[in-house]
């Protein structure tokens, strides 16, 4: 009888030798004549632990981490022998860190083989898509509404409101695509199920293209991706070649297909009209609205726009999961929410979790604080455009409208940590040279604004006058918060003018000076 072992191909298990890890493990099967059924699936998003080797028990899943092919034959020893190892994890399941979580979008995530529909299909795949394929458009949309699904993208529009937009625009070729442009610093869930669960996303983009009467989908992927590419590519051929993409879906009269869309890595592409040019072969740049992409998207039709997580999150709920979904969560931010923690933490990943847990429990409890092991000082939530959080607003639900009241956004979900050695005013800076080198340069607060942002910004770092420069800075973010077009010079005040409220004596300021003026 084989043994059969799990090692990822996922990006981030690549980048620290989980290829190196197979080979030795191969190798050393072989000196031992020993049977290995090797598959390699996604990451389970325990990042610290990679490269992660699971190895199946008749009690489940034993997961020992992080793996060098040096520990390859005492382990592989230990695994024979049944006996202990300094690297096991215990049954993985049970592991805390990832028992803590409620994987919906990410339930298959690490378990399946990427390359295999069978195995999609044991795992509970397509019961979404053969449910849709019986019922009425109206019927669709209206569990995708009672779900309480918004876009997991950053915006958290309500996805079902924006199907029905597209489905009661008439007749006509019509588009589903897919924003897989992930270019927010701490940010790789797309990623990750992109090359750890394909078919999932494959799944919702269909059912959507059922509900509003689109025949023609597209995956918008930046180049930066090369692995997620290949995967997706692998497994649309798979649904192609057994009837789950092309003419007449499992024999049904609906049609659909997809198309990978590769990009040049423009940050400004995650922005859905910039991404519509791309996608037409223009220069990435904003288009004013409205019209709206709904009406007038790809090509000048009707077009759905959403990401990775929200396409990912559809097959769970029309496989009657719909008020599972909605009972998760808190507010009007309803069902789960994947979170990925990084920067300077302790246990770095994926941790999917029900809207409403605080700031404080991801960054202490679940993060584990500090990898440096200093006091955590500020966390930015939702990429570059995110706010920065100082410590006394570790109580904040993650929530979208209670990151709202306190001048943040949950955006894609990044959770970048600073321990205390970090400077905020070059932090701010950051924001500010970020945009500039990003814009796509259409409007002029965006443009310009970013460029004199971060002048300013240098002359308060080097002492020159700031108080007044301070006050140049705030009516700069202002200019660029009212007058941009689109969301990047609109958002990045939030990092600046947060840092500067939080932080305000890396400033030059007192710390109780900007308080008092509130």
């Amino acid at each position: 009888m084989s043994l059969r072992v799990s090692i990822p191909r996922d990006s981030g298990a690549l980048a620290v030798g989980a290829d190196e890890v197979a080979a030795a493990l191969l190798e050393q099967a072989h000196v031992r004549d020993l049977p290995v059924d090797l598959v390699r699936p996604g990451s389970r998003g325990l990042y610290w632990l990679e490269p992660m080797l699971e190895v199946d028990t008749p009690d489940g899943r034993v997961a020992y981490g992080p793996v060098t092919p040096a520990d390859v034959p005492a382990l592989l020893d230990a695994i024979v022998a049944g006996t202990s190892h300094p690297l096991r994890q215990g049954l993985t399941e049970q592991i805390p860190w990832l028992k803590r979580q409620t994987r919906l979008t990410f339930a298959r995530c690490g378990i399946v083989d990427p390359r295999s529909i069978d195995d999609y299909r044991a795992h509970g795949g397509y019961r979404g898509l053969e449910r849709a394929l019986k019922m009425s458009s109206d019927a669709i949309i209206d569990d995708v509404v009672k779900s309480g699904l918004r876009g997991r993208g950053g915006a958290g529009f309500p996805t079902g409101t924006k199907w029905r937009t597209v489905a009661q625009a008439g007749r006509g070729q019509k588009y589903i695509c897919c924003n897989a442009d992930e270019g927010d610093s701490g940010t790789f869930a797309d990623r990750m199920l992109m090359e750890g669960d394909p078919f999932m996303i494959i799944e919702g983009m269909t059912i959507a293209g059922i509900a509003v009467g689109a025949t023609k989908g597209y995956i918008y992927i930046r180049s930066e991706y090369p692995h997620a590419v290949e995967a997706m590519n692998a497994a649309i051929e798979a649904a192609r070649r057994t009837g789950y993409l092309g003419e007449h879906i499992c024999h049904s009269t609906d049609s659909f297909d997809i198309e990978v869309r590769v990009g040049a890595g423009a940050y400004i592409c995650g922005e859905e009209t910039s991404m519509l040019e791309s996608l037409e072969g223009k220069r990435g740049t904003v288009r004013a609205k409205p019209p709206l992409p709904a009406h007038k998207g790809l090509f000048g039709r009707p077009t759905v726009i959403n990401n990775v997580l929200t396409f990912s999150a559809v097959p769970y709920i029309l496989d009657g999961g719909a008020q599972a979904y909605a009972d998760c969560g808190m507010g009007k931010s309803r069902g789960t929410k994947p979170i990925q923690l990084g920067g300077n933490i302790k246990h770095g990943g994926l941790f999917e979790v029900a809207f409403g847990i605080t700031l404080g429990e991801l960054i202490d409890e679940i993060g584990g604080g500090t990898l440096s092991g200093r006091p955590v000082r500020a966390v930015q939530v939702g990429g570059p455009l995110g706010a920065y959080f100082p410590r006394a607003l570790f109580d904040t639900p993650f929530d979208y409208e209670a990151f709202a009241a306190r001048s943040g956004m949950v955006g894609h979900g990044g959770v970048v940590v600073f321990d205390d050695t970090v400077d905020m005013a070059k932090q701010a800076r950051f924001a500010l040279a970020f945009c500039a080198h990003e814009s796509c340069g259409k409007c002029t607060p965006c443009r310009i604004g970013s460029t004199r942002g971060a002048e300013t910004v240098d002359k308060i770092i080097a002492g020159d006058r700031p108080a007044a420069n301070i006050a140049v800075l705030e009516d700069l973010c202002n200019t660029m918060k009212f007058g941009s077009l689109c969301a990047l010079g609109g958002l990045t005040p939030i990092p600046v003018l947060s840092a500067l409220t939080h932080f305000p004596e890396d400033f030059g300021l007192a710390p109780r000076r900007l308080q008092a003026a509130e």
